[in-house]
């Protein structure tokens, strides 16, 4: 079973699916080529980027996220400055070390082809690497898929049937669930929350130290993403000419905080949000929650609700609330998709609402049902919800989107909070296949294609 600790994880921006995944990508394809023993003999490395990964990959940064990849950079460990440095040098020199040992000549426009009329059949997120000889021979051919929130498959992985309906797991867990059903069924037997539960089956995984210590430090990457957005001014790179807002709106409030105006919540979820999406676009560290064109929601509710009343960060709170959301996450990436190449973005801004909503319900003391309902809410109201980025850029209209979507997940909250009883017409495993149905039938051009929508009606803001 997957932990929560994969559903959040620390990468570079601007996307989870198009910078972290081919980042780890490549990183496979030098292992696979080291473990067969013909690193030493690899002259050129190729690779072809399809679909999605083509029709959105210069904005999303997927062409330089290949090539660091190939250079041995990790993204839980980049440092962006360290990352463009590496990039000028390869560009000037055109030689790139392999894993930062092979040095090959590497011509990034022709070593790199964007293959967008290309639409794999088993994931719209493919990725196509060889590596040649000297004489020009192939000396291994490798397709894999970034499958969405930086995960990451080869093509015989999601060729592989599951034997049941079941997600196959890797570590027995005591609550193995694969269902929102499961979940709440385990919960009445054990008379355990949500958090308790995930808690157990983290157990199994690593020592519970280690999964707080985990939980603790990406509870601390979001607020150093908070932090460093708020600070940072001027206009996000891809020529847009967007403009960081919330360093502005940040200033407006903390000069304000005692403000009556009963709107102003809004403001500072907006803030926070703005403050790490405006990072993740700058090419930024982040936290994929669950992926990165998603990552602003969580750390903004979290933020402004897991406080004590001096305003420091409230440890027990941020750990209940990233459990519970990563349970939530869990349903989601099993039983459908966190990809916004296949859901749109419903399967980003809408699963981090979800997630959002039921991690602060969890918080304010709400029953495992009212906490399913809080999700449930945060998903129907965001079915359909297209991903048409402008200019195949992390910013128009993805920056705004996840202020809206962490207003959106607090009053979802809210809202199930005040159910009692099983009065809720839709469950949260029904809203789920819903979700995953509608992304299916949903046209490709509203899918991270940047071919429909605001990405053609809106050419220059």
């Amino acid at each position: 079973m997957l932990s929560v600790l994969d559903i959040f994880r620390i990468g570079i921006g601007p996307s989870s699916s198009h910078t972290v995944g081919p980042m780890r990508i490549g990183a496979m394809f030098l292992r696979a080529l080291a473990k067969r023993g013909k690193l030493g003999r690899t002259q050129r490395v190729a690779v072809e980027l399809q679909g999605s990964l083509a029709l959105t990959g210069v904005g999303h940064g997927t062409v330089d996220a290949s090539v660091l990849g190939l250079a041995g950079f990790e993204p839980e460990e980049t440092c962006p400055d360290e990352a463009a440095a590496t990039l000028a040098a390869i560009r000037e020199s055109g030689r790139l070390k392999l894993g930062g040992r092979r040095e090959i000549a590497f011509d990034i426009a022709a070593d790199i082809d964007l293959a967008g009329h290309i639409i794999p059949a088993l994931h719209p997120n493919g990725m196509k690497l060889a590596a040649y000889d000297a004489d020009g021979e192939c000396l291994i051919s490798r397709t894999y898929y970034s499958t969405g929130g930086g995960f990451v498959a080869s093509e015989a992985q999601l060729k592989r049937k599951p034997k049941d309906d079941r997600v196959a797991t890797g570590t027995s867990v005591p609550h193995d669930f694969a269902s929102a059903a499961d979940l709440l069924a385990a919960c009445e037997a054990t008379g355990k929350s949500i958090a308790d539960i995930v808690l157990a089956n983290e157990d199994a995984m690593r020592p519970r130290e280690e999964t707080l210590a985990g939980i603790d430090l990406i509870a601390q990457a979001m607020d150093r993403c908070i932090d460093r957005g708020l600070r940072q001014r001027g206009i996000l790179p891809g020529g847009l000419k967007v403009a960081r807002r919330a360093p502005d709106l940040w200033d407006k409030l903390s000069g304000n905080p005692q403000s009556n105006e009963r709107e102003q919540l809004f403001d500072w979820l907006n803030c926070y949000a703005m403050a790490v999406n405006e990072e993740n676009a700058a090419g930024g560290r982040v936290v994929t929650a669950p992926t990165n064109g998603a990552a602003g929601i969580i750390p903004a509710v979290i933020r402004f609700y897991c406080q004590t009343s001096d305003e420091q960060p409230c440890t027990q709170s941020r750990r209940t609330f990233l459990l519970t959301a990563g349970a939530i996450g869990l349903l989601y990436k099993q039983r459908a998709s966190i990809s916004g190449a296949e859901m749109g973005c419903q399967g980003e801004v809408g699963v981090a609402c979800s997630m959002a909503a039921g991690g602060l319900a969890a918080l304010w003391s709400g029953s495992p049902m009212q906490v399913a309902c809080a999700a449930e809410i945060g998903m129907e109201h965001n079915l359909g919800l297209t991903c048409d980025p402008v200019g195949g850029l992390v910013q128009v209209p993805c920056i705004e989107r996840n202020a809206i979507g962490a207003v959106k997940a607090v009053n979802a909250a809210r809202l199930a909070l005040h159910r009692t009883g099983t009065d809720s017409c839709v469950s949260l495993d029904q809203v789920i296949e819903t979700m995953r149905q509608t992304g299916l039938d949903m046209s490709s051009k509203y899918k991270e294609t940047s071919q429909g929508g605001l990405a053609v009606n809106v050419i220059e803001c």
